[in-house]
């Protein structure tokens, strides 16, 4: 990994952030965030960079050993990873960090993955469109897999509740936690094709779903479900699979049945799921391939796109809905909706409400206006979940791990900066409540304590500990506990040159240092503040390679009459050899 500026990036203006080489393929840049991967010992360890500043360790619970880490989302200055542990093989953790990227704690255990297509690993986890904080996930229990649902960011989760009726109303007795309604979450690659779950930034409150009502996620009897109201109740909508398309901000939803036969109607809804009229979209029977809804918020226009028989060409079939429509919605063909949790008004730590058209309206929305009213609530307990190093324990308190060091955070750093006192709560990312318990749950800024220069090392910048003679050697000063911008730094190359700083600012990017002479040389380093010192030393093989090597030596001689034979080498100083004579007498010298 290599950083330099733009304007220059020449061999001499480069900079290694990580001695020796990452992780192949472990590079992802994603918005403000960068990721690599180290490993060493037979562990990966992961590396963060936020808004480009210097990369530092993602810290996960000490009792995690990750082998596989996915970033699934970097939203809102937060990133949303997946780890799997050691011992699992079908499911992974998810974890959530603070803004930086670097603490994380753990959301939720266990969560399905399986392997995609092309070999990538696919993680059951869904975030809901329009709605910040909203996540669904499949998560494995004693072998079965349930869903799960959140509404501030993985702090808690809770089982879907089924539909109370079937499709033919018929009662439905399905009990929670024993029973409850399971969602297949798989989006599709395919922009053709539509995946197992569907919602949109312009329809809020409205996601459709493929799934079952019972015990554990299943793949019989799918039937398909949708929520007008954000995933608090559900209806069923179909007994088989079908493609949902979103026309007119989800005024008008569109299904297509999933079928290897040709068809020829399609389902339309105007009322968001409640009830579905049937069309014809085309007079023969078409096999159809996929279907496209034409981009813009207001499109009332759809594509099919399939063929009449095996071996006809493609058939394209446009379908233009705004002749079911007179007219443009007006301001008296809308209600205001709030969006709530099982009844509660505070989601992210604000009440929103939005406008939703009346279900008996029959009219053109036109384009979005995003939410009608959002009003912060009072800060709660429930708006913070808790810091790096704390668990929830039963009496809802956050409390330090056995693992962790609540003072562990004071000798990260030195003396004159400050550091965050932590509380063991923080507040969910891009939560907007105000006041309330928010001072008594913040972190608090505390100055740093003194400590002596602890853990020093120096190793070059490669990672070797060979160089050649008349090229530049970096070094690079590493500090476990101390400060290197408040210590004197003092390096003894080991050739009879020394140098000292005052300030890390000159050695950030590295000590460059050039040998004229081979050997090997006893580099030292010695750093000291007002608390103590410490020391370090690496041995540095310094080569130069040979040009040419000239024979001097008699071209007549008497036999039996000792000669002189002498090897002229070019340059004469090129550090420890090996001499080997070979006479044409088939004699042998090793010197």
């Amino acid at each position: 990994y290599i950083t330099c500026k733009m304007q220059n990036c020449s061999e001499a203006a480069r900079s290694k952030p990580f001695p020796g080489s990452i992780d192949h393929n472990s590079l992802i840049v994603q918005g403000d965030y960068v990721f690599v991967q180290l490993t060493s010992g037979g562990r990966p360890h992961y590396y963060v960079s936020y808004r480009r500043s210097p990369f530092a360790q993602m810290k996960l619970p000490k009792y995690s050993l990750p082998k596989d880490m996915h970033v699934i989302s970097t939203d809102e200055n937060q990133v949303f990873a997946a780890v799997q542990e050691w011992n699992q093989n079908d499911t992974y953790n998810l974890y959530i960090s603070d803004t930086r990227g670097v603490y994380f704690t753990l959301a939720l255990e266990n969560v399905k993955s399986s392997q995609g297509l092309e070999g990538n690993v696919m993680i059951d986890l869904y975030e809901v469109a329009g709605i910040k904080g909203m996540f669904l996930a499949n998560k494995k229990i004693d072998n079965q897999v349930k869903t799960f649902i959140t509404y501030n960011k993985g702090r808690d989760w809770s089982l879907l509740q089924a539909p109370h009726t079937d499709l033919r109303g018929n009662p439905i007795q399905c009990l929670l936690p024993y029973c409850s309604l399971h969602l297949h979450l798989k989006v599709s690659d395919n922009p053709y094709t539509s995946g197992n779950i569907a919602s949109r930034d312009t329809a809020p409150s409205i996601i459709v779903a493929s799934g079952n009502i019972g015990t554990e996620l299943s793949d019989n009897d799918i039937s398909m479900f949708v929520t007008s109201d954000a995933g608090n109740t559900w209806r069923q909508i179909f007994e088989e699979e079908h493609s949902v398309l979103y026309l007119d901000q989800g005024g008008v939803l569109v299904a297509m049945k999933h079928t290897s036969l040709p068809i020829r109607h399609l389902w339309l809804s105007f009322d968001e799921g409640r009830s579905w009229s049937k069309y014809s979209f085309t007079s023969l029977p078409l096999f159809v391939d996929g279907v496209l809804g034409e981009p813009g918020e207001e499109t009332l226009i759809m594509t099919v796109f399939g063929h009449f028989s095996h071996r006809s060409e493609w058939q394209l079939v446009k379908v233009d809905y705004k002749s079911i429509f007179d007219r443009r919605c007006a301001e008296e063909d809308y209600r205001p909706w709030q969006l709530h949790s099982q009844g509660e008004a505070c989601i992210m730590g604000a009440k929103r409400i939005y406008r939703k058209r009346k279900s008996e309206k029959k009219c053109m929305q036109g384009k979005y206006a995003g939410a009608m009213t959002s009003e912060p609530c009072v800060c709660t307990e429930a708006d913070f979940d808790c810091d790096y190093g704390y668990e929830r324990h039963s009496n809802g308190q956050c409390l330090p791990a056995f693992w962790y060091n609540p003072s562990s955070l004071s000798k990260d750093c030195s003396l004159g900066q400050s550091y965050l006192n932590s509380t063991g709560y923080r507040k969910v990312v891009s939560n907007n409540c105000t006041d309330g318990v928010r001072e008594r749950y913040t972190a608090k800024p505390q100055q740093c304590p003194g400590k002596p220069p602890q853990g020093l090392r120096i190793l070059t910048a490669d990672g070797r500990l060979t160089a050649e003679q008349g090229h530049n050697v970096t070094f690079l000063v590493q500090l476990d506990e101390g400060d290197l911008q408040r210590s004197l730094i003092q390096v003894d190359f080991g050739d009879g040159i020394a140098v000292s700083y005052a300030n890390l600012s000159s050695t950030e990017d590295g000590i460059k240092h050039i040998y004229q002479n081979v050997g090997i040389f006893r580099v030292t380093v010695l750093v000291e503040n007002s608390l103590g010192s410490d020391s370090a030393v690496l041995y540095l093989h310094v080569t130069c390679p040979l040009e040419h090597v000239h024979l001097s030596l008699p071209f007549v001689t008497t036999k039996n009459k000792e000669i002189n034979a002498t090897a002229v080498l070019w340059p004469s100083q090129v550090g420890t050899l090996t001499y080997v004579w070979w006479f044409g007498n088939n004699t042998e010298v090793c010197i």
